[in-house]
């Protein structure tokens, strides 16, 4: 039985981030967009439970490391989810993994 991300070591979550991206790259090269997609998406997941949660915060707003120029202001957290809004967007919540922001310069 496969185990949750939030069970994992953190070395463990390394390793399995280092298969997701070999695995998406050869997605990649056969052309499969649709795989290699899910498996990007699950490796930021991967990744945001390498980071600490309490290090985000409500109120502050950080670019999306998938859309550059982009920012997200944090409603609240969940887990490793950051719900809020895409600033200058249609002002529709949504969750963001954490290992897609970076601290607004």
């Amino acid at each position: 039985m496969e185990k949750r991300y939030s069970e994992l070591t953190e070395h463990e979550l390394r390793q399995e981030i280092a298969t997701l991206k070999e695995k998406a790259r050869k997605a990649e090269q056969l052309g499969i967009v649709n795989e290699f997609a899910v498996l990007e998406r699950k490796a930021i997941m991967a990744q945001s439970y390498l980071l600490n949660p309490k290090d985000y915060s409500a109120g502050e707003i950080y670019e999306l490391e998938s859309d550059p120029g982009t920012f997200f202001r944090i409603d609240y957290m969940n887990g490793v989810f950051a719900w809020g809004y895409r600033m200058n967007d249609d002002g529709k919540e949504e969750a963001v993994p954490i290992a897609l922001l970076r601290k607004k310069r």
